[in-house]
């Protein structure tokens, strides 16, 4: 299981400017959506080195909460479908590109509120 989940300071910056945008204030509930707005991709994630980690980290009980296994198994089904290893490392690795994408993802949205934030996320 994940451990420890790090947000590179780039996406710190972009999961800053969405809390200003929706007003969630949680790294972790900000976080979710990024990973499943990522997921629900068909493509892969580029593979890409996001450079400097930021001071952002959180426990895996503290990003997925009672629903870990969950979103674990569903960057599991994504490694098998993608035909690749599912040993810790590979799961490690697909779950940081996604999150990554997804808070770039998000942070790219023309929103100016929650409910335009819900609005395009429940589309």
């Amino acid at each position: 299981m994940i451990e420890t989940i790090r947000i590179s300071q780039q996406a710190k910056e972009q999961l800053s400017r969405l809390k200003r945008k929706t007003g969630i204030q949680n790294w972790n509930v900000l976080c979710r959506w990024a990973l499943v707005a990522s997921l629900r991709e068909s493509d892969p994630p580029v593979h890409a080195n996001h450079g400097v980690e930021s001071n952002v980290e959180m426990s895996w009980r503290t990003f997925a909460g009672d629903t870990g296994s969950l979103y674990y198994d569903l960057v599991r089904i994504r490694c098998i479908s993608a035909k690749l290893p599912l040993d810790q490392d590979s799961i490690d690795s697909q779950f940081r590109l996604h999150l990554h994408r997804g808070i770039a993802y998000l942070s790219s949205l023309p929103i100016k509120s929650i409910d335009e934030f819900v609005k395009m996320m429940t589309a």
